[in-house]
């Protein structure tokens, strides 16, 4: 699809998008591109955004796209591309499946979908459109589903045993954000459940460190009771206690310093 040079159009262009076969109201329009200040000539710069916007998806037309993509509706426009056409609708379908695949036990399986939805993030969400209320709703929603999918993901690995390969990525990923405990509780079981007890007891401390540093606080109480397990627990009483268990998976809300793991690019 033809992307439009000026940002407001691109502003129009992604919400359409992002509600694919949808009415997006004028109101909803004017409340995105202007917030509660808009100016007496909003609708008529919105028709000609419009207007813009149309001209750049006719010049699409030879790509495959229909002549009559984008609607005018007497309350507003709607924009008639099928779901997979955007990839957040996608990313949002994979997720769903491979999130049921693994509560349904078929972990593999649900590995595999919810790597493909992972794939599918290339840089930060809309990081070269402006948006107002209506997109960081959007936003919001397709993070908070990101780091669903990746928890979901990194815990399947685990209970599919594939220590070594996650304990790499969760590397990365704690060095990305540092304050995230759900993360470095799961570097910490990995590590364990790998044999490697003496890495993750240093990777607790290092946690232990930042947190008193950047936030005053010690490690959340989850934490510090996998600190004690695997201080005190035989190789196989922790195989058993935590066994890659939902009980395992720490509460990325269960410390008030945590930080929301935002999209790891």
């Amino acid at each position: 699809m033809p992307v439009p040079r000026g940002p407001k159009v691109r502003q129009l262009l992604t919400l359409l998008a992002l509600r694919p076969g949808n009415l997006v109201s004028h109101d909803t329009l004017v409340d995105e591109l202007w917030g509660k200040e808009p100016p007496r000539t909003a609708i008529s710069t919105i028709r000609t955004h419009i207007y813009h916007l149309r001209r750049a998806l006719e010049r699409g037309a030879g790509q495959g796209l229909p002549p009559d993509l984008l609607g005018t509706e007497l309350r507003g426009y709607v924009l008639r591309l099928p779901p997979d056409a955007v990839d957040a609708e996608r990313f949002w379908r994979l997720a769903r499946q491979g999130e049921a695949l693994c509560r349904s036990g078929r972990l593999a399986e649900g590995s595999e979908l919810l790597s493909r939805a992972l794939q599918l993030w290339r840089g930060d969400v809309l990081a070269d459109v402006p948006y107002g209320v209506a997109l960081a709703q959007h936003v919001r929603h397709l993070e908070e589903s990101y780091i669903r999918a990746l928890q979901e993901r990194i815990e399947a690995d685990m209970r599919l045993g594939q220590h070594a390969r996650v304990t790499a990525e969760l590397r990365t990923l704690v060095t990305r954000h540092p304050l995230n405990e759900w993360l470095h509780g799961q570097l910490i079981t990995a590590l364990t459940l790998a044999g490697r007890r003496g890495d993750a007891l240093r990777a607790y401390q290092e946690l232990r460190e930042i947190l008193r540093e950047e936030l005053g606080l010690e490690p959340s109480p989850a934490l510090q009771n996998l600190q004690r397990t695997i201080l005190t627990g035989t190789p196989q009483g922790f195989g058993q206690a935590l066994g890659i268990s939902s009980d395992l998976l720490l509460d990325a809300s269960a410390h008030p310093g945590e930080q929301h793991l935002r999209r790891a690019s």
